[in-house]
């Protein structure tokens, strides 16, 4: 018989671990190894699949092209929705709705109050911008500073900044990581969040309370008062800080919670973070270029640069800052340079490529029966809805833990769950709510995971020693588990959901 006419079989569990093993190595050289994207390595290990899927499966390339078309189209709304988040954050940071967030969020600072103040403003800022690397490099980083001159140790204050980047992370629209779950599950953007209000606001008011109980024992350090000063005095010079910023979040998430389809809400952001701009006093030009590019600091990189201290004050002069020290001055604008250099169209082209270079994975891995083998073995005992969300749970840390990156951590266990969660009947929120709940959020307590390393580097803290004291992020899974036990939050399909998108 000719090779052509050979019918495809399904794979063995052998084959499919072989499959799994083959991108993890492939994953784990580039990213641990070689120090690069995971971009490319997530292509060859598509390669490999691809090569198994011909020579060993027999599957026509038709078949394993339309298996990538397949995956691909499944996160299409999710990117378009992402190009839309960058140009809401662009003309939000150049319309100063960023800052002024920023402004007030530091306005909570009290040692008595210190970690819960700090959790609440890493949450404000991360919702604001939909990141929590930026949260954790910039605020995230000046909080530490504050701490050590409060005698908080440099564990607890990491771990507390890391739950509250990761709450803002989870819960924001403008995340990449809140876009990408529900479109690999099949549902909306705003049906997704709200099914993730459950868990993790149950969860986020344990950490409230963690946070307030161990923060007495900082009650009486000292505030360093100056650093806070500095970052507003320096925010107020460079852009109109008015609770008028206040105005686009609100609208979006009033949109949100009526309903409103999430293209058409999120872009009412856009509309009114560039009316925002024409307000700070600046152009059409400079409107479109910050939607389209992000904003581009002017007084913090002209202070971060500058080559000398005494420059340091003659800016400072010149913008009428007097009782701010160049030293402190320069070290904050650096902070502040690097969180508001961001946004625009153009900044969400890496996250769009690599979403792509997943969900083709994920495509190839499906269609030629991979995640099928691997899901019959995982849930050949698990036959309640609470062993389906601890599976997916263990499966997402399992992947965090092995393929090293918290993309594919959501989109290969999203598409190899999301017939288990059809065939039980559930709602694909619920399934996207898990990929958040343990995905999203364990990913930066594994050290070598692309999330763990970033925020050691950052904060100065191993990540093994901030890991206990990062109660979001591991506090979370466990609840979702606990809930789903107690036959709570758990969301049925009906056949007039209109939040359902077939993939």
């Amino acid at each position: 018989m000719p090779e052509a006419e050979v019918p495809s079989r399904k794979p063995t569990l052998f084959e499919a671990i072989v499959a799994i093993a083959a991108a993890a190595l492939c994953i784990g050289i580039g990213v641990l190894v070689l120090g690069v994207d995971v971009h490319v390595p997530l292509v060859f290990a598509t390669a490999f699949v691809c090569l198994m899927g011909r020579y060993l499966l027999h599957f026509q390339w038709k078949d394993m092209e339309d298996g990538i078309f397949r995956g691909i189209l499944a996160g299409l709304q999710a990117v378009l929705i992402l190009m839309i988040v960058g140009m809401i954050i662009g003309s939000w940071i150049q319309g100063g709705v960023v800052p002024t967030l920023i402004y007030y969020g530091l306005s909570l600072l009290s040692p008595a109050i210190f970690l819960l103040a700090t959790l609440l403003i890493c949450s404000i800022v991360s919702l604001a911008t939909g990141t929590s690397w930026g949260t954790s490099g910039t605020v995230g980083l000046a909080l530490m500073g504050i701490a050590a001159g409060l005698g908080v140790p440099a564990p607890l204050a990491a771990g507390v900044v890391i739950s509250g980047a990761y709450f803002g992370d989870k819960m924001s629209p403008l995340s990449d990581t809140t876009n990408l779950a529900p479109a690999v599950a099949g549902t909306t953007l705003f049906s997704h969040i709200r099914a993730m209000i459950s868990t993790t606001m149950i969860t986020y008011a344990i950490v409230i309370i963690i946070t307030l109980v161990i923060g007495f024992k900082f009650a009486g350090g000292t505030l360093d008062v100056s650093r806070i000063q500095a970052f507003q005095k320096l925010l107020a010079t460079e852009f109109h800080i008015s609770p008028l910023g206040f105005i686009p979040p609100i609208v979006v998430i009033l949109l949100a919670a009526l309903r409103f389809p999430a293209i058409p809400s999120l872009f009412a952001g856009v509309v009114l973070g560039s009316i925002m701009i024409l307000f700070q006093g600046s152009g059409l030009a400079t409107m479109v270029t910050a939607i389209h590019y992000g904003y581009t600091p002017v007084l913090s990189a002209e202070i971060a640069g500058a080559e000398s201290l005494d420059a340091v004050s003659a800016l400072l002069a010149s913008k009428g800052i007097t009782d701010v020290a160049p030293e402190l001055a320069k070290e904050v604008a650096q902070m502040l340079s690097e969180l508001l250099q961001r946004g625009g169209l153009d900044s969400m082209m890496w996250t769009v490529s690599l979403i792509f270079c997943a969900l083709s994975f994920g495509g190839v891995m499906e269609r030629c029966g991979f995640l099928e083998v691997l899901l019959d073995s995982l849930l050949r005992h698990v036959e309640s809805v609470t062993g389906l969300i601890t599976s997916v749970i263990f499966a997402c840390i399992f992947t965090n833990i092995l393929l090293a990156d918290q993309y594919v951590a959501i989109v290969l266990p999203g598409r190899m769950f999301k017939s288990a969660f059809d065939k039980k009947g559930l709602h694909p929120r619920m399934l996207s709510r898990t990929l958040e709940d343990s995905g999203t959020l364990t990913s930066v307590l594994v050290p070598w995971n692309t999330c763990g390393a970033y925020h050691t580097g950052v904060l100065g803290v191993p990540t093994l020693q901030y890991l206990p004291y990062a109660f979001l992020n591991y506090l979370n899974p466990i609840v979702a588990i606990v809930l789903t036990a107690m036959g709570k939050f758990i969301f049925w399909r009906k056949e007039t959901d209109e939040d359902v998108i077939n993939v």
